[in-house]
């Protein structure tokens, strides 16, 4: 039986923020009835490479049986990389699983989703750490549940539940990338599976 959560990591998407609307949702959740969880919302920058630094210098000193992330479709790579560093607990919210070769046309000036005065530059190397940081099949797939929408306009739901077929998956029948009714019909199920204290 494992420990309950003590320590959630939450992972946002490409041009998201902190601010998108599921990590605010899981964040209050946390607030209201979870106080005592630690919670950490970062706010990635462009570079996978530094991102992923970044978290893992974050969580070093983090319980590897008691944490958990969630990660939300780049953000899902992210959280794939980090179960399979620390085989932590992991929920992946439609998760980008060949972000090397989809954000290839993204490539040049982008701005924020949720702030277009926002701007960052998606630079061309940026590929290849996408590529550096691929981790094969996990090692502990059941500790590993993925929500995953049919009608996501952006990935493949083939190819998303193809990557994981070992653990546990929520295969919507329609729904949409952004997951729109989030809070009303999946954050219970997440929270379920995080188990936090």
């Amino acid at each position: 039986m494992d420990p309950q959560t003590t320590h959630l990591l939450y992972l946002h998407g490409f041009r998201s923020s902190p601010r998108s609307t599921k990590a605010r949702v899981v964040a209050d959740r946390v607030a209201r009835r979870h106080p005592n969880l630690q919670w950490w919302c970062p706010q990635l920058p462009p570079s996978p490479h530094d991102a992923i630094d970044m978290v893992m210098k974050g969580i070093a000193h983090w319980p590897r049986k008691s944490m958990a992330v969630v990660g939300s479709s780049l953000g899902g790579y992210y959280a794939t990389y980090v179960a399979g560093m620390t085989r932590c607990r992991a929920v992946l919210l439609n998760p980008a699983v060949h972000p090397a070769r989809d954000l290839m046309r993204y490539i040049g000036d982008q701005t924020v989703w949720h702030d277009p005065a926002e701007h960052f530059y998606f630079r061309p190397e940026y590929i290849h750490e996408l590529r550096a940081m691929e981790v094969g099949p996990l090692t502990r797939p059941e500790r590993v549940f993925a929500i995953i929408a049919k009608g996501d306009e952006a990935l493949d739901w083939h190819e998303m539940s193809a990557r994981y077929p070992d653990s546990n998956i929520k295969l919507l029948e329609g729904g949409d990338h952004a997951l729109s009714d989030f809070e009303k019909a999946h954050l219970d199920d997440v929270m379920a599976f995080i188990n936090p204290i």
